[in-house]
């Protein structure tokens, strides 16, 4: 996308008729069919986005993206030391990196959980530990946890998946008041059902899915762009889709009507 197309519509329109085909205020007004005004206006906030949209595309283009094992043995040893080592200039940590268990919780083997910890949860806090010093060098910085829905609302025969985004939501959103003085923000992203092969790769599968045939889910694009929405405004917790939301309040104030709608879904798939 240009930074011409990255424009609202209606600032688009203007901005091209005054600065590709360089025609007047009036002239403009004239062929819009709006006051002056309103064009003076528009032509005004489309600089504005436009010289913003230039700015993150330098940006983008010159910050070089690393990636790494969210394995603690392999994310605090050579790899993040060869970033820190580099000229890199470390403003922005997205812990992605997650595996699931569908097992319940009284015939699930020791290990699986803890596998799933060891990469859920305290990867997550290792690459943090690693790389918030940096952030402090260069004056602030921005970490972006990938949680869950299942983090507010607790999801049969995936019980040690949702204890592993509970502790995400509640490691956001301390260290985010604890870093706020070192100018780092702590975002909590919680997605609900997303589309992706997540579910063919979980650590062990010995029960059904709960989750309706009926449920498509959102896409990890729209993920990415209300996580990149929730980093521009410095936000404390996103939740995609939006209906979401109001699920996740009826839980916290009835959660016995979820629990029964939950109940159903599990005889409806047996």
């Amino acid at each position: 996308m240009s930074p011409v197309e990255a424009l609202p519509i209606e600032f688009r329109e203007v901005f091209v008729l005054r600065e590709m085909e360089e025609l007047s205020y009036r002239e403009i007004a004239d062929v819009a069919r709006i006051p002056i005004g309103t064009v003076m206006s528009r032509l005004s906030r489309a600089r504005r986005q436009l010289q913003a949209a230039v700015a993150r595309q330098v940006r983008l283009k010159s910050t070089p993206q690393l990636s790494f094992s969210a394995d603690p043995a392999v994310a605090t040893g050579q790899r993040i030391e060869d970033i820190l080592r580099s000229d890199a200039r470390i403003t922005t940590l997205v812990n992605n990196a997650g595996v699931g268990i569908r097992d319940s919780v009284a015939d699930m083997e020791m290990s699986a959980c803890r596998e799933l910890f060891e990469t859920n949860f305290f990867g997550t806090i290792a690459c943090m530990q690693a790389l918030v010093p940096a952030m402090r060098e260069v004056g602030g910085g921005d970490i972006i946890n990938i949680s869950s829905v299942a983090g507010h609302i607790p999801v049969p025969f995936m019980a040690i998946y949702s204890a592993s985004k509970f502790a995400i939501n509640a490691l956001g959103k301390g260290a985010r008041l604890e870093l706020k003085r070192d100018h780092i923000n702590v975002l909590t992203v919680c997605p609900g059902y997303v589309r992706t092969d997540f579910g063919q790769h979980v650590v062990a599968d010995r029960q059904f899915n709960v989750r309706p045939q009926s449920v498509r889910g959102v896409t990890a694009e729209r993920v990415a762009r209300a996580a990149y929405r929730g980093y521009r405004k410095r936000k404390r917790e996103v939740v995609v889709p939006w209906t979401m939301i109001p699920v996740i309040k009826l839980y916290q104030l009835f959660p016995g009507v979820v629990d029964w709608a939950m109940a159903k879904a599990m005889r409806n798939a047996r």
